[in-house]
C-alpha cells in the first residue's frame, strides 16, 4: 500500500468514531428540568426533539456566564514549549504521562490504553489522567487549527469506548472452572478497574472536564452529539467517585475536592447539590482527621503536605468565586493558614524543600507560585505576601527556629535570607504510605548548598524490579540517621524531649524507640547559630553493629577514614567538615549512595557511616561536629569529648574544641 493510501486509510479509521456519534437519551434524565436556563431544552425534549434539545443545550453552555472556573482564564492562555511538544506528540499518539518517562511514549495508531512499556504502576495510572489533553486544548485555542480539536475528540471518545466501567460477571464459574473464573475476574480488575477506574485517576479526569469544554467548544468537531456523550461521561465520573471514595489519605482529599468542582461547575445536573455537599463535608471532616494540631498533614511528606494545602485552597477558591464560600467555616480557613505556616517552616534558605519521604525536588519558583495563589485567598497574611514577592513585601515568619512537635519537623536557622545556615530535621510518629523509615534524618544548607540532601524516592510502585529500587531508597541506612545492624527501623514514634530555640545556641533533643531493646536519642546543638553538633546515643540491651549514616551532596566530597572525618573541597569557598568521635572503638566506612531529585532519575554521591559493635547494655554514643568553612584543607583541628562518662537519662554535657576555641554544650531535662 502506498504511503498516501496508508495515510488516508488511517485517517478514515480515526474519523469513524466522529461519524458514528449518537445521542444518549439518558442524558436528559440526569439533568435538572427545573434549572433556570434549561426551559427551552426540556421543552424540546418533551416534544421528542432530542437532537434539537441537545443543540439547544450546547448553545446554553456556550453562552452561560454564571459559572466561573478558577483554573482557566481564556483571556490569558499561555502554552510553554514543553506543552506544545506534548500537544504535537499527542497528534501521533505519543502521550506524556509522567515526568519520569520522557520522551512521550507511542501507544499505537489504534490506541492501546492498556500498553505498559515500563512496568511502573505510576506510568499506567497517570496515562489515564490524560495530561496531554490540556496542552492540546491550549494549542487549539491559540492556533485555531482544527487538527487538535479533531484529534482530541477522537481520543476522548476512544478512551470512553475502550475503558468502560466493568462489573465482575456473576455466575461466571458456571461456565468456567473456579480458577479460570478467578483469573478472568482478576484480569478485568488489572486491565481496567485497577488503573483506568482507580478513584484518584477518575477524579483527575473529572477535575479537567470543564476546562476541556472551555478550550474546545468553539470547534466544529465539538458537535451536539459529542457534547451529549461528554456530559454523560462527566456524570458517570462524578457519581463513580461518590460511590467509590478512597478510604483515607491524600487520595480521598483529591477526590472530594474534584467532586466539589463537578458540583459547582456543572450545577445543571440533578445530583450537583449532592456532589457539592459530599465534597464540602468530606473536606471538612478529613481536615480534622488528616491535619495535626501543628498544621502538618498526617502522611508526613512535605510534597503531599503542599498538595493538600492546594486541595483545600482549590475547594475554597472555586466556592468563593461561585458564591459558596459561606459553606466553609472559619476554622477551615484558619487551618489552611496553619498548614501554610508549617510548610514555610520546613523550607531551606534557598526556598527549596527537603526531600523527606516521597518528596521530589521542589525549588523556590514553586514556593513563589503557590504563595501568589494563596495570597489571593488570604490577602492580609504578611508571611504569605513575603514569600509571594520573594521577600520584597510582607514579613518573614517571626521565629527563625521552629518546632512542629506533633508531626516531628524541626528547623534550626540563623536567618531567612538565601545565604543563611539552616538544619531541618524529621522525627515524628509513623506516617502513612508516603512516609519513609527515616526518623532522625536531617538536611543542612549553608550559603545555598544542601550538604546532606535526603535520598528522595525514585519510584512509587511497579513490578519486582521497580519495587526493588523503591525499597532501596526507603531504607533507613540511606538516610542521615542511626541503625542497628543496618536494618530498617522497627518503630517510628519519635518524641521531642527538649526544645530551646531562643538562646545563643539552639538545642533540640528527640528520642525514638527504633528497635526492640534499642532507643535512639539524638541531641542537636546549633552552636552560636554558626555550626552544628549532633550527639547520637543508642540505649538498651540490644547487641550488634550500631551505626550513624551520612549521605552527602554530589561533587567534590572527600573521606578521611583514618581521621574519622569527611569534608568538601568546592572551589567556591563554601565547604563543610564533618568529624565524629565516640566513647568506644569506631570504624568509618564508605557506603553506596544515590540521590533522586525526580522520579526515575538518580545520581551517585558520597556516603559513609561510623560503626561500633555494641556487646552489652552499655550505650553507644557519638559526637558529630558539622562545621561550615571556606577551605577545609587549611581549617584548624576539631576535637570533642563527653563530659558525662555514661548515658544519663536527665541530661548531657559535651565539650567541643575547634582550633583554640572551646565550647561547653549541655542540657538538663
Amino acid at each position: 500500500m502506498k504511503l498516501n493510501s496508508l495515510f488516508l486509510f488511517f485517517a478514515f479509521l480515526i474519523s469513524l468514531p466522529l461519524q458514528s456519534q449518537t445521542l444518549d437519551a439518558d442524558l436528559f434524565s440526569l439533568l435538572n428540568p427545573g434549572f433556570k436556563g434549561l426551559e427551552e431544552v426540556f421543552k424540546l425534549h418533551r416534544s421528542g426533539k432530542d437532537q434539537e434539545a441537545t443543540e439547544a443545550l450546547l448553545q446554553y453552555f456556550k453562552k452561560r456566564t454564571s459559572v466561573i472556573n478558577p483554573e482557566v482564564n481564556l483571556e490569558r492562555i499561555h502554552i510553554s514549549s514543553e506543552e506544545q511538544q506534548y500537544a504535537d506528540d499527542a497528534m501521533d499518539h505519543k502521550f506524556f504521562s509522567h515526568e519520569g518517562f520522557k520522551p512521550s511514549l507511542f501507544y499505537g495508531k489504534d490506541i492501546n490504553w492498556n500498553y505498559w512499556p515500563v512496568h511502573d504502576n505510576e506510568l499506567r495510572w497517570q496515562l489515564h489522567r490524560q495530561k496531554w489533553f490540556i496542552p492540546m486544548g491550549k494549542a487549539y485555542l491559540l492556533t485555531g487549527d482544527e487538527k487538535y480539536a479533531r484529534e482530541w475528540v477522537f481520543q476522548y471518545l476512544d478512551w470512553v469506548k475502550k475503558n468502560p466501567i466493568i462489573e465482575k460477571k456473576k455466575g461466571s464459574a458456571q461456565k468456567l472452572t473456579k480458577e479460570q473464573a478467578l483469573k478472568e475476574d482478576n484480569k478485568v480488575d488489572d486491565d481496567n478497574m485497577r488503573y483506568a477506574w482507580r478513584p484518584l485517576e477518575v477524579s483527575a479526569r473529572l477535575q479537567n472536564q470543564y476546562a476541556f469544554f472551555q478550550y474546545f467548544n468553539s470547534s466544529k468537531n465539538f458537535t451536539p452529539e459529542f457534547f451529549n456523550q461528554f456530559l454523560v461521561n462527566v456524570y458517570r465520573h462524578a457519581n463513580y467517585i461518590l460511590k467509590n471514595y478512597s478510604k483515607d489519605g491524600n487520595h480521598l482529599l483529591f477526590e472530594a475536592q474534584r467532586v466539589l468542582y463537578a458540583g459547582i461547575l456543572f450545577p445543571e445536573f440533578k445530583d450537583a447539590p449532592v456532589w457539592r455537599k459530599s465534597g464540602i463535608d468530606t473536606l471538612n471532616n478529613q481536615m480534622g482527621i488528616q491535619v495535626y494540631p501543628d498544621g502538618m498533614q498526617f502522611e508526613l511528606d512535605p510534597m503531599y503536605h503542599l498538595a493538600m494545602i492546594n486541595v483545600f485552597c482549590k475547594a475554597l477558591q472555586v466556592a468563593d468565586v461561585n458564591g459558596y464560600r459561606a459553606e466553609f467555616s472559619q476554622k477551615y480557613k484558619d487551618t489552611i493558614e496553619k498548614m501554610i505556616a508549617a510548610y514555610y517552616s520546613l523550607l531551606l534558605p534557598d526556598l527549596s524543600m527537603p526531600m523527606f519521604s516521597d518528596t521530589h525536588e521542589l525549588k523556590a519558583a514553586e514556593v513563589i507560585k503557590n504563595s501568589k495563589d494563596w495570597a489571593l485567598l488570604f490577602p492580609g497574611n504578611q508571611q504569605i505576601r513575603y514569600f509571594a514577592t520573594n521577600g520584597k513585601e510582607g514579613m518573614p515568619p517571626q521565629k527563625l527556629s521552629n518546632a512542629l512537635k506533633t508531626s516531628g519537623f524541626y528547623s534550626l536557622r540563623n536567618g531567612w535570607d538565601k545565604d543563611a545556615t539552616a538544619m531541618v530535621l524529621k522525627g515524628g510518629p509513623a506516617g502513612e504510605w508516603h512516609c519513609q523509615l527515616d526518623n532522625g534524618t536531617l538536611n543542612i544548607m549553608v550559603r545555598g548548598r544542601n550538604f546532606f540532601p535526603d535520598a528522595g524516592s525514585y519510584s512509587y510502585a511497579g513490578d519486582e524490579e521497580v519495587m526493588k529500587m523503591r525499597n532501596w531508597f526507603r531504607q533507613t541506612k540511606v538516610h542521615n540517621t542511626l541503625t542497628l545492624n543496618d536494618a530498617n527501623l522497627e518503630t517510628a514514634d519519635t518524641k521531642c524531649l527538649f526544645w530551646e530555640p531562643d538562646g545563643s545556641t539552639v538545642i533540640l533533643v528527640t528520642e525514638n524507640p527504633s528497635y526492640k531493646d534499642l532507643r535512639h536519642r539524638r541531641s542537636v546543638f546549633f552552636v552560636e547559630k554558626k555550626f552544628f553538633v549532633v550527639v547520637d546515643e543508642a540505649v538498651g540491651s540490644a547487641i550488634g553493629k550500631v551505626g550513624i549514616h551520612f549521605q552527602m551532596c554530589e561533587g567534590d566530597v572527600r573521606l578521611d577514614l583514618a581521621s574519622q572525618k569527611a569534608y568538601t573541597n568546592f572551589d567556591d569557598g563554601n565547604n563543610l567538615i564533618l568529624k565524629t568521635v565516640s566513647g568506644q572503638k569506631q570504624v568509618m566506612e564508605e557506603e553506596e549512595s544515590w540521590v533522586s531529585y525526580q522520579s526515575k532519575q538518580k545520581s551517585a554521591r558520597k556516603a559513609f557511616s561510623f560503626n561500633t559493635e555494641k556487646q552489652s547494655n552499655t550505650a553507644v554514643r557519638y559526637i558529630t561536629v558539622i562545621w561550615p568553612v571556606n577551605i577545609a584543607l587549611t581549617a584548624p583541628d576539631i576535637n570533642a569529648a563527653f563530659d558525662t562518662p555514661s548515658f544519663n537519662e536527665k541530661g548531657l554535657k559535651v565539650t567541643v574544641q575547634i582550633g583554640n576555641k572551646e565550647y561547653k554544650l549541655n542540657y538538663q531535662l
